[in-house]
């Protein structure tokens, strides 16, 4: 499947898209989080919007209808929330995207434009939603309204299979054992992120950690930080500060100047020094994300194998009824 061609049928059977919603859960909703983010920047046109499935089933936008597009993804393609929320789009009247690991699933409907996207170690960036979403939004920029960043956006995709390669070596050698180290120390820690960013620093925090690895952690907003959280900096506090390459840095360095000075536990996973300079500067903000999400997978397991941990064990996810 290729994101013009999804493109191209939306717009000859919907016409104009005025706005598009990104609705999963969990991990697959942070993967939406960088075209969100994307969209909002770079159209002139269409709105965006991010929702928690649930929350987009009791408050779902006056907006939704004809000219919506719904992306929904659902890694199982069985989480009901995520299915129901794209029936409703599709009653609706609005165009619906559902991305998915697993053909045969409720994702995987007639009803629906259904992706199926393959999964596991050395699948290429382009092929799973952290590829695919930009060049969604990619495609329909280009079709209503122009997209100067195109051929950038393609050529990074394309570079980053090579960069996150280098990266996990490079992330192993230098900050696994540390980050296992501080692990241990630190019973509970904050992490720090912006921009497109904040999506895995969302994401490091409540799935490789609080659910993968039963790690009581924070994220936080490097923006965000100095309206209140920077409060309870001290010696003895752990840090993780993810450090962008794009324009919302200049909020990262503004955290990491401060963190210097008031804490003594500070780890630093800077973009910039593990490859993401390669990349056209105009559209490494909605790239580096999937270099983040690689990384902190790589971290996680230096986690889990010093904590005898495996990320695949759950207490209550698919156990208890809730």
């Amino acid at each position: 499947m290729k994101a013009s061609e999804v493109i191209k049928k939306i717009l000859a059977e919907h016409g104009e898209i005025t706005e598009v919603y990104w609705v999963a859960c969990g991990g697959s909703l942070i993967d939406l989080y960088p075209s969100h983010f994307m969209l909002t920047v770079e159209s002139a046109k269409t709105s965006s919007g991010w929702h928690t499935a649930k929350e987009f089933l009791v408050a779902t936008p006056k907006k939704l209808g004809k000219h919506s597009l719904v992306v929904m993804c659902s890694h199982s393609g069985n989480t009901k929330e995520a299915v129901d929320s794209a029936i409703l789009a599709h009653e609706r009247g609005a165009a619906v995207v559902t991305l998915t690991d697993n053909a045969g699933s409720k994702a995987d409907d007639p009803r629906f434009i259904t992706w199926v996207y393959p999964w596991g170690d050395g699948v290429p960036t382009a092929e799973v939603p952290l590829g695919i979403c930009p060049m969604l939004v990619a495609e329909l920029l280009r079709a209503q309204e122009g997209f100067d960043k195109y051929d950038a956006l393609v050529k990074g995709i394309a570079q980053m299979d090579d960069i996150i390669a280098k990266a996990k070596v490079k992330v192993n050698a230098e900050l696994g054992e540390k980050f296992a180290d501080l692990c241990e120390k630190n019973k509970f820690f904050y992490i720090l992120g912006s921009g497109a960013n904040f999506s895995q620093t969302y994401g490091f925090a409540i799935c490789s950690l609080m659910e993968m690895q039963w790690q009581n952690c924070c994220y936080i907003h490097s923006g965000e930080y100095f309206h209140g959280p920077f409060e309870c900096t001290e010696p003895g506090v752990f840090y993780f500060l993810q450090m962008g390459s794009s324009s919302a840095r200049v909020m990262d360095e503004r955290a990491l100047a401060f963190l210097k000075t008031h804490t003594d536990q500070l780890m630093v996973l800077d973009a910039l020094e593990y490859g993401m300079g390669e990349v056209d500067e105009g559209v490494r903000a909605y790239l580096e994300p999937a270099l983040f999400y690689a990384m902190n997978v790589e971290l996680r397991a230096a986690r889990g194998k010093r904590f005898d941990h495996s990320p695949e064990i759950r207490r209550y996810m698919g156990i208890e009824q809730y």
